[in-house]
């Protein structure tokens, strides 16, 4: 706190926020997918307040979600469970995306959790992505197949990807690749990249009818012609 010349206290400005996005498809408690995500969380919440910014957290557990995301896959109907869950991830300045690994695949919660979300909704945002198995078998599930679904919904993910089978646990080299996949989405969170691809290419992008809220087409649905068109106010 400090005091300027004419005597008034000036309050130290707080912190700017930013907000992670956790998701996990981990379907056991304790569950070694959503404890892969938390690790990664909070060593990218320490880099955030160390650059000077508070990381926010809000975690998106998918074992909870499975039969909103299964009924908006079959009957195009968005529950308010799933609603929220999908504006955390509009919202989320950045991502950790962690799954389980079945018959050397993805969770099949996990790909229809990201399915199920507007084509739009997370361009340009930074992501790490994690998953687990019981054997190292399953290594190249992230470069092989994750990459590939959060590429096309246009995300940036960071060069590590993270793998974990039960060795993996107790390794210290593992933790190092943690903190890199920490320390890449933290640089890609504060040298502001998704509000320059949003602000700057957001128009450059292909988008699908109805798929941004009417911003694909630049209409501004909150003006009042728009508003007088649709019987509003």
């Amino acid at each position: 706190m400090t005091t300027p010349f004419d005597g008034s206290v000036t309050e130290p400005a707080a912190a700017p926020t930013r907000t992670l996005a956790v998701v996990s498809a981990g379907t056991s408690d304790p569950s070694t997918t959503t404890m892969l995500a938390n690790r990664v969380a909070d060593a990218a919440a320490k880099l955030a307040a160390q650059r000077g910014f508070e990381l926010q957290i809000k975690f998106v557990d998918l074992r909870a979600l499975a039969e909103d995301v299964t009924t908006a896959l079959v009957a195009q109907h968005v529950s308010p469970a799933l609603q929220a869950a999908s504006d955390i991830m509009r919202d989320a300045d950045a991502i950790v995306a962690s799954t389980p690994v079945y018959k050397a695949g993805a969770s099949g919660l996990f790909t229809a959790f990201f399915q199920v979300l507007d084509n739009d909704l997370l361009i340009g945002t930074p992501v790490v992505l994690g998953a687990t198995a019981g054997s190292a078998r399953h290594a190249l599930v992230v470069d092989d197949q994750l990459r590939g679904l959060f590429s096309y919904l246009r995300t940036i993910t960071v060069p590590t990807g993270l793998f974990a089978a039960p060795d993996d646990w107790t390794s210290r080299e593992f933790g190092k690749r943690i903190d890199r996949a920490a320390t890449e989405l933290i640089a890609l969170v504060d040298g502001g990249f998704r509000e320059s691809v949003r602000g700057e290419s957001w128009s450059a992008y292909q988008h699908s009818y109805g798929s941004a809220g009417g911003t694909e087409l630049g209409i501004d649905f909150d003006s009042d012609l728009m508003k007088l068109a649709t019987g509003g106010r």
